[in-house]
């Protein structure tokens, strides 16, 4: 039962200079949630405590909150390391993934169930590696998105909806760890607590703001969006690659990237924590020549990258022997992205016109409908609407080109009239 929340909004009457009393709103209620209602479950690792589990959850009602935690920042890739669900009538159940990789059987208990999830799409695709895939999803998240909250982290929702405090100090832990701590697995149980209660509220406003198809609209592309493709040179994302400027210099950024690359995966460590982004910076500008050169630099004077200087500087001098021609661009590599728009109006006044009557569009739109600019309207899908638009510029064609982009109906119905009305005001 959750606890009763205030029944109206208190104020606090101010005196001011001219004696008129203000009313302030005093900060709302928030009643600490520090105990699941049944306690903290054990965690299940076994068979038959997964078949236990499936036939509870089963036969439980209702929707079945479910979340994962990864390790990121310590292990190597996104992989899940700890599930949680809750349903009516089940409870709760903690299932630890590295035990128990295959939770098909979970799954196929859940067909047909709605799952509640927060920000779906960090969780789904490693529970899609457990054999969890869901057929239905109400993403809370994304719900107090499209209700225009200032705030969605998960325990920012749960206090202003429903006025409970979710503490979130384990939540950047290292969750590989076994066993896992009881204070982690009590942060664990409570995050899948209220979120079928949080997922009532948010069902109900979104649908007194006539924006519950627009979110059924929203679950069901996350739900079905694919995995994204490989980065096309992945080592550009090394953080301060700005400061290197030549092509010799950036052949080392990509042989150091891809050596931590190679020497994280077969150690399964998060790569920065095998070689931080600056270290690599740092060896790119100054080239060193030989291991005492290396680790001369601040960068490489710690233990770890002292001890792996020899596998660095054959990775530097793998880079500064290269031939020319197998240097990386300076440019980057090719594509079909439109350029920064900080270079529209010189290459293309006419697209950099478009761009600014769209944007101003979508952010009158966004303060009309109390829905972030970014979630009306993919911003990168309206750039290469701008920059490639198709041969005329009306509703109908605009539609299209949105719809081809991944742009749901109701974003749509929403954008194309007023774009429409704008391209054609921009070329008038």
């Amino acid at each position: 039962m959750l606890p009763d929340r205030p029944s109206g909004d208190p104020v606090l009457q101010v005196p001011a200079d001219d004696a008129v009393d203000v009313a302030v709103p005093e900060a709302p209620v928030v009643v600490a949630l520090t105990e699941p209602r049944e306690g903290v479950p054990p965690v299940v690792e076994t068979p038959e405590e997964l078949a236990r589990v499936v036939a509870l959850f089963e036969a439980g009602t209702g929707p079945v909150a479910v979340d994962a935690e990864r390790a990121s920042g310590y292990r190597y890739g996104q992989r899940t390391y700890l599930v949680q669900v809750r349903r009516e009538g089940a409870g709760t159940a903690l299932i630890d993934p590295i035990a128990l990789p295959d939770l098909s059987s979970l799954s196929r208990a859940l067909v047909g169930v709605e799952w509640v999830l927060h920000a779906a799409s960090q969780d789904l695709p490693g529970l899609a590696e457990q054999g969890m895939t869901p057929t239905r999803i109400f993403d809370t998240e994304l719900g107090a998105r499209l209700l225009g909250l200032e705030r969605v982290g998960l325990a920012a929702v749960v206090a202003e909806l429903l006025g409970l405090g979710l503490a979130k100090e384990h939540s950047a832990v290292d969750w590989s760890t076994r066993p896992l701590p009881g204070e982690w697995l009590r942060y664990a149980a409570l995050d899948v607590e209220v979120l079928v209660e949080l997922r009532a509220v948010l069902a109900e406003r979104l649908a007194v703001a006539g924006k519950a198809e627009w979110a059924a609209q929203e679950f069901e592309a996350v739900r079905l969006a694919p995995p994204p493709p490989p980065r096309v040179e992945p080592w550009r994302r090394v953080s301060g690659l700005h400061a290197v400027r030549d092509a010799r210099r950036l052949a080392v950024v990509r042989s150091l990237w891809t050596t931590r690359d190679d020497n994280a995966r077969q150690r399964d460590i998060s790569p920065g924590r095998v070689l931080p982004d600056h270290a690599i910076v740092a060896a790119a500008q100054a080239l060193p020549r030989s291991v005492p050169q290396l680790v001369a630099l601040p960068s490489f004077s710690g233990k770890g990258t002292r001890r792996r200087a020899a596998l660095w500087q054959h990775a530097i001098d793998e880079a500064l022997a290269l031939p020319e021609s197998e240097l990386p661009s300076v440019r980057g590599p090719k594509s079909d992205a439109p350029p920064p728009p900080r270079a529209w109006a010189d290459r293309d006044p006419a697209a950099a016109a478009r761009l600014t009557a769209a944007r101003d569009v979508m952010t009158a739109l966004s303060t009309e409908v109390d829905v972030p600019a970014e979630n009306l309207l993919q911003p990168d899908l309206l750039r290469r609407l701008c920059w490639s638009p198709p041969p005329t510029l009306d509703a109908a064609a605009v539609a299209d080109t949105l719809r081809s982009g991944g742009a749901r109906q109701w974003q749509v119905d929403l954008a194309v009239p007023r774009l429409a009305a704008a391209f054609a005001a921009a070329t008038a």
